[in-house]
């Protein structure tokens, strides 16, 4: 953690998707996911990571914190609350694929969970 390349991301701020633009593929990919920690790239399509919590009550409140995030953002990921985990799923519904914004929202939900 703490690498440049995740500031910078997390510095940045989500851009709303006009659609009809391709979602981002191989390289391009490559290049932003070398920038997160632990995020993993599915099949070209989402981002997903797993963030791990000592009970419910912490995990639910990185739940909020994240949900007002995205609220900020404009931007939304799928939440999957369990006892002591948040299942994180990110993409952009518009392209049915990955954007650049993507890779901003994981680093900023990522300085959420580390609180800063």
């Amino acid at each position: 953690m703490g690498g440049s390349g995740i500031s910078s991301l997390a510095d940045r701020h989500c851009v709303p998707c006009r659609g009809g633009v391709p979602p981002l593929r191989g390289e391009a990919l490559r290049q932003l996911s070398a920038q997160l920690s632990f995020w993993k790239v599915i099949e070209e399509h989402h981002l997903t990571k797993t963030f791990l919590f000592p009970d419910f009550k912490t995990a639910l409140n990185f739940v909020n914190r994240a949900g007002e995030l995205a609220e900020q953002e404009g931007h939304h990921p799928d939440l999957c609350l369990s006892w002591g985990r948040v299942d994180v799923k990110i993409y952009t519904h518009k392209i049915d694929g990955l954007s650049e914004s993507d890779f901003i929202l994981a680093a900023r939900l990522d300085r959420v969970f580390f609180g800063h």
